[in-house]
């Protein structure tokens, strides 16, 4: 039996080897643990900082330290997606001998974060390696408790344009899923249940001295796991096809450049509203027999 596509055409299992081969690194991407110092920068505007916050995919987000140095006396939890990543988490959060081994956080499971209980959700570039993106919405908007709010990244459609148009002019179809506009994205929240949504974006430059390096760097962000990805191996002649189309982008200082589109948003869960009156249900009849008895003037 064929699995339904998720909307955002990401394959599931895919997604997991992808984690499984991540959760074996040395942690939080550069770009990851870049995005989340920018997003720590705006939590200042929330002017009562919480007693509590949560850490959605905290490995390889990498937000703790940026978020722990404005908010020192907040007590974080982290929440991993998977056990590899929880128990990557855990090893990384263990304090040194003298503490006798205990975690500067609690790491838990997402299936594990009870609903209304999240004052504060802190969720760095998790939403576009999500297989259903409005579904993760839904689940941070149901974590979060009345008046709390969630303060995400994620890339934006922008993101690798220079690779895209390498793909196409070779025919080679699309080199990654396709990533979500921030308007979009917005509706989404919206839809989740989530008020006052606040979405902005920047644009990032990145360079790298050789095509090697630039692979080597997007294979630590992921990797292709959207359902139209090549099916099957690529070749080694196919191989040194891409790094010489990739050199012919170098500047007259040999760099290789790539746009990055970063995504930014914040919502509140705001209280639910009280239940309207039942609905009452009049015939036409008896409307018409209303309207006629009616006196005129």
């Amino acid at each position: 039996m064929a699995q339904t596509p998720a909307p955002s055409g990401l394959d599931a299992r895919a997604l997991a080897r992808v984690r499984h081969r991540l959760a074996v690194g040395t942690g939080a991407p550069w770009l990851h643990q870049e995005i989340a110092r920018r997003m720590a920068e705006r939590l200042p505007v929330i002017r009562q900082p919480p007693a509590a916050w949560w850490l959605w995919d905290g490995f390889l987000g990498g937000g703790r330290e940026p978020v722990a140095a404005l908010w020192p006396k907040a007590h974080c939890t982290v929440v991993e997606p998977d056990a590899a990543l929880a128990e990557r988490s855990r090893a990384a959060l263990r304090g040194p001998w003298w503490t006798l081994g205990r975690a500067q956080a609690p790491v838990v499971l997402a299936d594990e974060v009870a609903d209304g209980t999240v004052p504060m959700l802190f969720a760095n570039m998790a939403l576009h390696a999500h297989a259903d993106a409005p579904a993760l919405l839904a689940r941070w908007q149901r974590a979060l408790a009345v008046d709390g709010f969630v303060m995400f990244s994620t890339l934006g459609p922008d993101t690798l344009r220079e690779l895209r148009a390498v793909y196409a002019a070779h025919g080679w179809g699309a080199p990654h899923p396709p990533f979500t506009d921030m308007h979009d994205i917005g509706d989404q929240l919206v839809h989740a249940g989530f008020a006052d949504p606040v979405m902005d974006q920047e644009t990032l430059r990145l360079t790298w001295s050789s095509p090697q390096a630039l692979l080597d760097e997007l294979r630590t962000l992921g990797g292709h796991a959207g359902t139209a990805r090549f099916a099957g191996l690529r070749t080694p002649r196919w191989r040194q096809r891409l790094l010489a189309a990739l050199s012919r982008l170098a500047d007259a200082e040999g760099r290789i450049a790539m746009t990055f589109e970063v995504v930014y948003g914040h919502a509140y869960k705001a209280a639910p509203r009280p239940p309207r009156g039942e609905t009452a249900v009049v015939s036409l009849d008896s409307l018409r027999k209303t309207i006629s008895g009616r006196p005129r003037g």
